[in-house]
């Protein structure tokens, strides 16, 4: 007889739980930027000696050492002798390189595309993401390739373009070097979020995100002093910053990256791609209310485009799903006839 899913929140499956928690980790990332401009703000409005002393790197840095704290009160639990003496020397080196792109390579890259090109060109190019990451989940993980997700991806990359062809006003969009850094930073992001899949598989939730934040801080840290000089870190003890990143920490990386992680646990990667492609609508509509940017012309017709593309996922995610039930159905009734055919006279 097929089984029922079931999962650890009531009689919600693991794969809703999933999506619901990846759609969480997509709208908190997608107000991260509006979050640090924000407090960017403040800084530049309260400097020290002259300097904003919240900068990027400054809250990214410091924003991960203290969510140590709500994680270690969340899965000391997992940090066992007996658990960790499971771990192989493969499991560690998922860690460490997860560490590494996720935590160090990753946001470096994102933070040099932001020092060259705008936000909303960092956002609308990162929408190669979607269909991307389903084609490397098929090809690497050999996960069924959803082509109702892929379609929707697909369609909502047309309307990020669409976004940009109109909001260059005219002008021949140019790709420079924070498009070529944001590109980079799209792909190590695909490649972390596999490299996390594969990882989340064999090893406990809490040492997973305890070492990754750890080993990727640390190397984030001497990344950025190379790029940047030794005295960049030089403001991170000033009250201004441990006054506000506190907020940064506790919804972008505590509530972001713990949705996220454990979202990747559970969801299928169509229900990853669809809730990725809402992104760039989210992060304009975000940054539209808290900052009152203007997302340019672009705006209507490439969110319309983009919403089209989700419309069709979600169309496709609930073909699916009605299959799925029809053909566990149909299971049911031949594991009965099955069982049927076992017996002999049953009185009619």
């Amino acid at each position: 007889m097929s089984s029922v899913n079931t999962d650890p929140v009531g009689g919600m499956s693991k794969a809703v739980l999933g999506a619901m928690l990846v759609w969480l980790a997509v709208i908190v990332y997608a107000s991260a930027n509006s979050i640090v401009s924000l407090l960017a703000d403040i800084g530049r409005e309260h400097p020290v000696m002259g300097r904003n002393a919240i900068t990027l790197c400054n809250l990214l840095f410091l924003g991960s050492l203290l969510s140590l704290i709500p994680m270690g009160l969340m899965f000391y639990k997992d940090w066992t002798r007996e658990n960790l003496r499971k771990l192989t020397r493969r499991d560690w080196g998922v860690l460490s390189l997860s560490a590494l792109l996720s935590s160090a390579v990753t946001p470096a890259l994102f933070f040099i595309a932001l020092d060259y090109t705008t936000v909303t060109n960092v956002v609308l190019i990162g929408r190669i993401e979607p269909p991307l990451f389903l084609l490397t989940a098929f090809f690497v993980l050999g996960e069924k390739l959803d082509p109702w997700a892929f379609g929707a991806g697909l369609i909502a990359l047309c309307g990020a373009l669409v976004m940009l062809v109109l909001n260059s006003e005219g002008m021949s969009f140019e790709f420079g070097r924070g498009e070529i850094a944001t590109v980079f930073a799209t792909l190590s992001f695909i490649a972390s979020t596999i490299v996390s899949r594969v990882g989340l598989t064999g090893i406990p939730l809490g040492i997973f995100s305890i070492y990754r934040t750890v080993v990727g801080t640390i190397i984030y840290y001497f990344l950025a002093m190379y790029l940047y000089g030794a005295l960049h870190f030089q403001d991170i003890f000033a009250s201004i910053v441990w006054k506000w990143v506190w907020v940064y920490a506790v919804i972008v990386i505590i509530i972001g990256q713990f949705s996220w992680t454990l979202g990747l646990k559970y969801a299928r990667s169509g229900d990853i791609s669809l809730a990725t492609s809402f992104s760039p609508v989210a992060a304009l509509v975000i940054a539209m209310v808290m900052l009152g940017e203007d997302p340019g012309p672009g705006l209507v017709p490439g969110g319309a485009i983009i919403l089209l593309g989700i419309a069709i996922g979600q169309f496709g995610r609930l073909r699916r799903q009605k299959a799925e039930r029809r053909a566990a159905e149909e299971i049911d009734v031949d594991d009965a006839l099955e069982l049927e055919g076992r017996v002999n006279f049953k009185g009619a």
